[in-house]
């Protein structure tokens, strides 16, 4: 119990094992997408967390990124991301973080986000994915998407 209350109290005032508990996090939560574990995914969340993915028009509250996600976990695929970088503070029970992402379907990609410490786990608050787009092909980028779709 003891140790558990330093664990805790060390993991509050950040530091290595803080960002190593966030870190841990973001990998199962990836781990358990790439294995299609809808419940273990779905518990990094916090209750009132948000995803915002790569099209404008999604950000989701958990109950709706659940339902457009349920289908491929249900399918026994739901995506494949792999943190190839990643940065974490933290700042007393809230951590934000980068990574860059190797992705199977995406390419190249980024998840940032915001955690925060709540019984001792890490859950997230919000987590953004986002596709990069190198400086020197933003124009031809900028071109396609301000052409009528199709």
């Amino acid at each position: 119990m003891a140790s558990a209350l330093a664990a805790c109290a060390h993991a509050k005032s950040g530091g290595p094992a803080a960002e190593q508990g966030v870190a841990s996090a973001l990998d199962d939560l990836h781990d358990a997408a790439a294995r299609a574990d809808e419940d273990r995914y779905f518990a990094h969340f916090a209750p009132g967390g948000v995803f915002l993915g790569t099209d404008a028009t999604e950000r989701w509250d958990v109950a709706a990124f659940r339902a457009y996600a349920h289908p491929h976990f249900a399918r026994g695929k739901a995506w494949s991301f792999r943190a190839a970088r990643r940065n974490v503070s933290v700042r007393g029970d809230l951590a934000w973080f980068d990574e860059d992402l190797e992705t199977q379907n995406l390419g190249p990609a980024r998840g940032s986000g915001v955690l925060s410490l709540h019984d001792g786990k890490w859950l997230i608050e919000q987590y953004v994915l986002s596709i990069t787009v190198p400086n020197q092909r933003f124009r031809a980028v900028r071109e396609l998407l301000e052409r009528p779709a199709q």
